[in-house]
């Protein structure tokens, strides 16, 4: 496993190119449709994450190896699940395909809960796979999310860690 430390800018066009990447690894699974393409290279930009890294409420880490970015986790310090006592959100936890599985998600989240506190919640798409891994670490299901996308209704299963 790679070093964990605070993203820099000079990191965002990696976090991009991640992104697009573990997007298109987690909802393009029958193959890649306009819609999908028109969001993920339109939303994970260098200029994206610039600009998330300049807001207060956000937070990133990386974990890299030899130059080379393994994965990241995004938080939201100021987004809440229905009440603060959930505590802030992880936006997102991208981990590159060749190093799941080897407990870089789980320590991405551990800095985490050191850094910003042990109370937190994220979302994901119920067909995500990352679901099983959220409830083996120790994650419990609060709720569901619906949204809508490309004429299609996405529900995700949001779980919280406290």
């Amino acid at each position: 496993m790679g070093n964990i430390r605070v993203a820099t800018p000079e990191d965002c066009i990696n976090l991009a190119a991640l992104s697009v990447l573990v997007w298109f690894d987690i909802y393009a699974l029958e193959g890649v449709r306009s819609e999908y393409s028109k969001y993920a290279l339109s939303t994970f930009t260098e200029a994206y994450f610039l600009d998330l890294l300049a807001r207060p409420n956000y937070q990133c880490l990386v974990c890299e190896k030899d130059s080379t970015l393994q994965g990241f986790v995004l938080v939201n310090l100021e987004s809440h699940y229905e009440s603060e006592v959930n505590g802030y959100e992880v936006e997102k936890l991208y981990i590159h395909r060749l190093h799941q599985g080897q407990g870089l998600g789980k320590a991405l989240l551990n800095d985490v809960a050191h850094r910003f506190g042990d109370v937190f919640w994220l979302y994901t798409w119920e067909e995500n796979d990352a679901n099983s891994f959220y409830i083996h670490i120790g994650l419990s299901l609060a709720g569901q999310y619906q949204f809508t996308f490309s004429q299609s209704k996405i529900v995700n299963n949001v779980y919280v860690y406290c």
